[in-house]
């Protein structure tokens, strides 16, 4: 008898058909006790799914052609009340990458995308691959050094962006103060349907910005005026470069992590192979996280489109509206991160939304506490498994199985292809056995081609296809991943390891707590002291004392914050992870402060004592 996952795998290799497949997953032995066939995941893998299935690959471009050739009438994007079927989508990028070309773009240049979620970051996302170029993601909110520097570090010459003035501005100072030559400029009005194009002309004339009619400037509406023609560009999946996906910003200098057309074609076909009972052409996908980031842009757009679904898009999360959309439009899928399930979980009118509609939900970008799935469970009545991933792989890794076991605070099993190996901390050449903590490495066709332009970084993590996290976890028995720390962020207090992730979920577990960040400040005697930033709900009193008092059964000694402080918000990426850089930074300038009061005041009193001394 056939098994609904046997017929899921059809329906979905029928979708990726044509796909060339790359070479199979590096088997890079490490010295000592290698990993051997079964892995220890695959006992626990979905029916009807094998480890070893064959991972469809090929341009991303492919992911597209091939759903407006299956779908043609079928909704592909939803913008503020704007429908575009996978015909349209699938026109404008060809008049774009045709436009592109015009403007003197070549395969292998790069061109930047600085958009919030639209309909145009789908089309020129696909319109500049068609091109043969590379995409370089920029985020919106970026201050201008930022914008500036990876400009300068890609080389990048033409920009595309949007005449909003929060946004516009900071790209069109760059076109003296670096490389860049030519700015497109989408029309924000335009990409609305008539009703809300009339309101944003009417209410928000003054959030569009002026622009400039010269040489360095081109509207978007004149890049696609052209027969849709685009001159055929061959591409090598596995060499050629899609994406240049900054990353490293909350470690250190940002780096673009180059992932090629196979990476990231590999990675949406792993990612549909995981879900089950999966409909092509029938799926809709709530495309709130930033397409920018590498999480929305692989696990919302491209998984969504390589099944024919539509793209629900909204261009930043707002509870409220989030909630609208879903009662509304009825999206099937939703991946989100955890503030965003926290949100809904707080919002006094959720009652209100019908979210019945969902059927697969995902949790990434960040750790997710236990209550705020099983909360967020009860309110969809729906499964949200987590995933864990990093930009140098794609980004994703591993993700919980629907249907099958969820243990609680892992992150999942590997996709299909995919190789977790737990390696020692001291010394990266050894790996540990299941259930000891070490450092995570990764292994499969997701895994990036390197940095660019950093031989030296790409040595330090990347060795015979095999990524070095940064991130400690374990593998127990059934082949479940658990993600423990970084180890950057890893505190040594009086000798102990304390990790900061195991401190925030032991406090997440007290009721009256919302969101907790863990960081080690400097401490004379230790080193290093745990300190904890909590956030507790509206309304509630909480003690350090009662915290301390609440840990002490879930916590080794060593490991309970010695300072507490309670805050109105932890600072945070823009996918939710906590900002602990952020926190400890604050710290220090803090207690700095507080040592120069005191030396002033020390100093003031000397004088006055010497004075009346005299």
């Amino acid at each position: 008898m056939t098994s609904v996952w046997g017929v899921v795998r059809e329906r979905v290799m029928g979708i990726l058909a044509g796909f060339r497949s790359p070479p199979a997953p590096a088997d890079a032995a490490l010295p000592g006790p290698a990993q051997v066939r079964p892995y220890p995941w695959e006992k626990s893998y979905p029916e009807g799914l094998s480890w070893d299935a064959e991972i469809p690959s090929g341009p991303v471009t492919g992911i597209l052609d091939r759903a407006v050739a299956t779908w043609p009438k079928r909704h592909c994007l939803e913008f503020m009340g704007r429908h575009y079927t996978y015909a349209e989508v699938g026109n404008l990028v060809a008049r774009a990458a045709r436009g592109l070309q015009d403007l003197g773009v070549e395969k292998g240049d790069r061109v930047g995308l600085l958009l919030p979620n639209s309909s145009y970051y789908v089309i020129c996302y696909y319109a500049i691959l068609k091109a043969g170029a590379t995409v370089v993601n920029f985020n919106p909110l970026y201050a201008e050094p930022e914008i500036a520097r990876q400009i300068k570090d890609s080389g990048l010459k033409v920009m595309v962006t949007i005449n909003l003035s929060m946004i516009y501005p900071k790209v069109a100072r760059q076109l003296d103060a670096t490389g860049l030559e030519k700015i497109v400029v989408c029309d924000m009005g335009a990409a609305l349907n008539l009703a809300q194009r009339a309101l944003f002309t009417l209410f928000k004339r003054r959030e569009v910005a002026a622009i400039p009619t010269d040489d360095h400037h081109v509207k978007f509406s004149k890049l696609i005026a052209n027969g849709a023609d685009p001159v055929p560009v061959a591409v090598d999946p596995a060499r050629d470069l899609a994406v240049l996906q900054y990353t490293g910003g909350t470690t250190g200098v940002p780096k673009g992590a180059m992932l090629t057309h196979a990476n990231l074609s590999a990675n949406a076909a792993q990612t549909l192979m995981w879900v089950p009972g999966l409909t092509p052409g029938s799926e809709r996908i709530l495309a709130v996280l930033p397409l920018f980031h590498v999480f929305g842009m692989t696990a919302v757009m491209n998984v969504g489109l390589s099944c024919g679904g539509e793209l629900l898009l909204l261009p930043r999360f707002k509870v409220a509206e989030a909630l609208s959309v879903i009662d509304r439009l009825k999206p099937t899928i939703v991946m989100g991160v955890p503030t965003m399930y926290s949100a809904i979980n707080s919002f006094r009118e959720r009652d209100k939304y019908d979210l019945s509609s969902i059927k697969f939900c995902v949790s990434g970008g960040a750790a997710l506490p236990l209550e705020i799935k099983t909360t967020f469970e009860s309110i969809a009545g729906c499964t949200l498994v987590e995933g864990y991933g990093l930009s140098e792989a794609g980004p994703v890794c591993t993700i919980n199985p629907f249907g099958r076991v969820n243990k609680a605070n892992s992150t999942g099993l590997p996709l299909p292809g995919t190789r977790i190996e737990v390696v020692s901390i001291e010394d990266p050449s050894k790996p540990v056995p299941l259930g000891e903590m070490g450092e995570i490495c990764v292994l499969g066709p997701q895994v990036m081609a390197g940095y660019w332009h950093q031989e030296e970084e790409t040595a330090l993590v990347l060795s015979n296809g095999r990524l070095r996290t940064g991130d400690v976890g374990y593998i127990d028995e059934d082949g479940y991943v658990f993600l423990v720390d970084r180890i950057k962020d890893l505190i040594i207090s009086g000798g102990f390891n304390v990790y900061p992730r195991m401190v925030e979920e032991a406090i997440q577990q007290h009721p009256s707590v919302v969101e907790v960040a863990v960081a080690g400040v400097a401490d004379r005697h230790r080193g290093e002291v745990v300190k904890a930033f909590v956030v507790l709900h509206e309304g509630v009193a909480m003690s350090a004392a009662e915290l301390r008092e609440f840990l002490k059964d879930r916590l080794a000694p060593f490991e309970i914050p010695r300072k507490v402080e309670f805050v109105q918000e932890i600072p945070k990426t823009l996918i939710g992870k906590p900002l602990r850089r952020a926190l400890i930074a604050f710290e220090e300038r803090r207690a700095q402060a507080i040592a120069e009061a005191r030396v002033s005041v020390n100093g003031h009193t000397e004088t006055r004592q010497r004075e009346h001394a005299g």
